[in-house]
């Protein structure tokens, strides 16, 4: 470990550390004006640029000349209040970290980043322990984003317009006080690690079913007290941290059922008998209604719905050892079991099946954390 203090330059690394440095603002900026300079007759470019606990408030002039291809930039534990123009000229940027300052006030990002070339060459960005009460519109045409760090900001929500971030792989959003999820976070086809521990999260849309790449979901801490079913879709979940939520701890059962249209059982009579026919036989509304039918995933029956189903929370099992509650839908009142209040040791249809079908994608968990 180096020295606190020491200005170190590695050259086969092409680093340049000035951390914690005790030299005023002008001092280190006249210090990276030389370095700059340095480095513009150099036959190897500097790559690697650390600049943290350092009392900056803005960034150095120096960084709009003679750091262009600069590729990490850290600033993290500073003072500073706005990332400025400066920014902009570091056009081979791949990593910015920017954690524990004060920046979340107007014109905390520089104006015009997403037309930059910051938006093709950033890949990893941290702006955590800062101010955020909501995410930059200009993040999220940062289409390169393979890492974005939000955690510990006071979030509010997720945009919808995050599904931009097409090429991202993690993100960290835990420590807000984001209440909802929005299904479009499930648009998100690379995302591998998803964090929103520490939140206010009531539920947790089906949508998130669609992230076939997630290996790794933090619901820490939160406000659920169930999961929808389809999470059983996601074949290379790993690990699913649970812990700190009021999970319920027995059986429930929506109690309020309005009835099925007398168009939703006539389209249900002909799914179930398999009754055939043609799109000459029908209108296209009715065709593209037909189309629409979802199983029942009650095993022993058979059946299935359209706009009418019944909503029940189901226990199963993962590793033989923890118990999570899923959320179902069922196409009558007739396929969900009554509630047990005594215990876990309920030897209802309904558990049985929940459990049967538990034990096929119990592999697929190897992990479950619930605390």
């Amino acid at each position: 470990m180096e020295e606190a203090g020491a200005v170190v330059a590695t050259a086969g690394e092409a680093e340049l550390n000035l951390s914690r440095l005790s030299m005023s603002p002008e001092t280190l900026e006249s210090e990276l004006e030389a370095r700059g300079e340095e480095r513009r007759g150099a036959r190897e470019a500097l790559l690697r640029l650390l600049l943290p606990h350092n009392r900056l408030v803005s960034l150095p002039r120096a960084l709009g000349s003679g750091f262009e291809h600069l590729q990490l930039l850290d600033v993290s534990g500073n003072a500073l209040t706005a990332l400025g123009p400066e920014l902009l000229a570091l056009r081979g940027l791949r990593t910015l970290l920017a954690k524990n300052n004060r920046l979340g006030g107007p014109g905390s990002l520089p104006k015009g980043l997403a037309q930059s070339p910051l938006c093709r060459s950033l890949h990893v960005l941290n702006l955590s322990g800062n101010c955020f009460q909501e995410v930059p519109a200009s993040l999220l045409d940062l289409r390169a984003l393979q890492t974005l760090s939000l955690g510990g900001n006071q979030l509010q929500n997720i945009p919808a317009e995050i599904e931009n971030l097409r090429s991202l792989e993690c993100l960290y959003l835990g420590g807000n006080f984001i209440k909802e999820i929005p299904p479009e976070l499930g648009n998100l086809p690379s995302l591998n690690y998803l964090v929103l521990c520490d939140n206010k999260i009531q539920s947790v849309p089906p949508q998130l079913s669609q992230l076939h790449s997630l290996r790794s979901l933090s619901l820490h801490n939160n406000l659920l007290t169930y999961l929808p079913r389809e999470i059983l879709n996601l074949i290379h979940l790993e690990e699913l941290s649970l812990r700190g939520n009021p999970l319920v701890v027995r059986f429930v059962r929506d109690l309020t059922y309005d009835p099925p249209t007398l168009l939703e059982l006539a389209a249900r009579t002909i799914k179930i008998r398999n009754i055939s026919y043609t799109p000459y036989d029908l209108p296209g509304n009715l065709l593209r209604y037909l189309s629409l039918a979802s199983n029942c995933p009650n095993p022993k029956c058979g059946g299935v719905y359209f706009d009418c189903c019944v909503r029940q929370i189901k226990f199963v099992d993962f590793c033989g050892k923890y118990r999570l509650p899923l959320m179902h839908y069922l196409c009558s009142p007739e396929c969900s079991s009554p509630c047990s209040s005594a215990s876990h040791s309920s030897t209802s249809q309904s558990e049985s099946d929940s459990e049967d079908e538990a034990s096929v994608a119990a592999h697929r968990m190897q992990k479950v954390l619930l605390g």
